[in-house]
């Protein structure tokens, strides 16, 4: 690991090795340090080294470690500089990068969330409708009062069915919880199920609580009534409860952590509603599995669908050169 002068942002900087990526630590102020790894690229195997480091840094209870903020691939570090020196704390993260295996060779502590989701629901027409009225009706996704045929065309899908199938066909890993309170950030652990829609231009005013939205690979569910710029498709049951109305949120409001999996089965939108209504009411049960997840299996399942996954993406970046940008 090398060091940086005393003027430079970069604080120190550790070259990849032995199956391990490159770790920058820069200087965010004087009680952050920014820790980012590998390089700017789509890859869910530094996210798996974010949250696995995140954790180890917790459990070993620092003295002087505030609180952390992981995302996709780096992780903001907040500390308390009269009890804990920056260089200290990153002499501890290099030690745990020493002690963190190759990314094949990770097991994560993770939940699967059972969430039941309606498509097409009332709730996010009425989003799309009141962009189209306020905002920008002659936007090309806003067609029809739906944000769904545009994802269909956008991902060379035959038609909602199919693009219902490619939701409900996967996992899908919340990478890191972030920008509205309780909000994650998810995407597909099968990559034949990958799916990529643009955002909005400019972005809607309103959202309805439980809304799930698709922005560039990453699926989203709106945690509160919010603006927002995602492709809308569905809605799902509440992921956050401040006031802690049913049991599942006592412990923490926030339902979906870094490292979590939802596993989304689909219902018809009356039986949504009903379930909305029995959360608020703590009559609703939650199903969470605990499910470590293990990567080395997971890089070879990716690897046995490769070919497969490689040809659906082919076919969805053909259709997207024939698809206006909103």
């Amino acid at each position: 690991m090398t060091a940086s002068g005393h003027d430079s942002p970069i604080a120190a900087l550790r070259e990849a090795s032995d199956g391990g990526p490159k770790v920058t630590f820069r200087h965010a102020g004087d009680q952050f340090l920014l820790v980012e790894y590998g390089e700017m690229d789509f890859d869910l195997e530094l996210n798996f080294r974010v949250l696995t480091v995140d954790g180890i840094l917790h459990d070993r209870g620092l003295d002087g470690l505030v609180d952390t903020g992981p995302g996709f691939r780096s992780n903001l570090i907040r500390y308390d500089p009269a009890r804990l020196a920056p260089a200290r704390l990153i002499a501890e993260l290099n030690d745990i990068e020493d002690a963190v295996p190759a990314g094949s060779e990770l097991s994560l502590p993770s939940r699967v969330i059972h969430l039941p989701i309606a498509f097409d629901d009332a709730r996010s027409r009425e989003a799309v409708e009141r962009y189209a009225r306020a905002v920008r009706g002659d936007a090309p996704n806003v067609a029809d009062g739906t944000n769904i045929d545009y994802m269909v065309a956008y991902n060379g899908l035959p038609d909602r069915e199919a693009l219902y199938d490619e939701v409900l066909s996967t996992d899908w890993w919340n990478a890191f919880t972030g920008f509205f309170p309780g909000l994650p950030f998810m995407y597909p652990l099968d990559p034949r199920y990958a799916l990529f829609a643009p955002k909005y231009n400019p972005t809607r005013t309103w959202t309805a609580e439980g809304a799930v939205g698709l922005g560039g690979p990453c699926v989203a569910i709106y945690p509160v009534e919010s603006p927002g710029g995602y492709q809308l498709f569905g809605r799902t049951v509440p992921i956050y409860d401040l006031a802690g109305s049913n049991a599942a949120f006592r412990p923490d409001p926030i339902l979906i952590k870094p490292g979590d999996r939802v596993r989304f089965h689909r219902v018809e939108e009356a039986e949504l509603d009903q379930a909305f209504a029995d959360v608020r009411a703590d009559r609703y049960d939650y199903r969470i599995d605990e499910d470590p997840f293990d990567v080395e299996q997971w890089l070879e399942h990716c690897e046995e669908v490769r070919p497969e996954a490689d040809e659906r993406r082919r076919r969805r970046e053909a259709a997207a050169e024939e698809v206006p940008v909103p």
